[in-house]
């Protein structure tokens, strides 16, 4: 994404949807925002949004806090109930260079996604083509490469694989490279 939104201001390049507008939430304008992730880091720590709706647009948040697994937020700008509900289904996001830092051995989702993954054989598994949760902890979802999956004298390949993203089964995520290396063979 490139350019500048509809008041001149320029469109971060390195934008990721982090959630998006399940409706109002009271009647002074607040907005109720469904995290796509548990900890809702990205929302509640930048102190402005790209919302898209009427169009994409930089919206500064005024307050903000989680409620019920959700995150509420009073937004510039937005007055009243109808201007909330009218936001319904916007999705929000924020520039991936303003999400907090993370430990080591913390990754967000949206840097894994498009990683290759390889076994601990060097045979290639595919790419993470997103995350899912499970309650205990998250599962990489791999889909084969169109190379591996169309191997016509090969058994036949899975063309997706959940492997839980646990120690257990991830060896190394080697974010320079874009690689993760899993203890799992081909025929899980």
């Amino acid at each position: 994404m490139s350019g500048n939104d509809e008041a001149g201001v320029k469109i971060p390049q390195d934008l990721i949807q982090v959630g998006y507008v399940s409706g109002a939430y009271g009647v002074n304008g607040w907005v109720r925002i469904k995290p796509h992730s548990a900890d809702a880091d990205a929302l509640l720590g930048v102190k402005t949004w790209w919302i898209d709706k009427p169009h994409l647009q930089q919206m500064a948040r005024l307050q903000v806090k989680m409620h019920s697994g959700d995150v509420v937020a009073q937004l510039m700008g937005v007055v009243g109930r109808d201007a909330a509900e009218a936001l319904k289904g916007a999705t929000v996001q924020v520039p991936r260079s303003h999400f907090p830092a993370l430990g080591a051995d913390e990754f967000y989702w949206s840097d894994l996604t498009g990683m290759t993954v390889e076994n601990l054989q060097g045979e290639s598994l595919g790419v993470v083509a997103g995350l899912m949760e499970n309650g205990a902890h998250q599962i990489l979802r791999v889909e084969a490469l169109p190379a591996v999956a169309a191997a016509v004298d090969a058994a036949p390949v899975a063309t997706e694989r959940l492997i839980p993203f646990v120690s257990q089964f991830v060896v190394k995520v080697d974010q320079g490279s874009k690689k993760i290396v899993v203890d799992w063979g081909l025929d899980f």
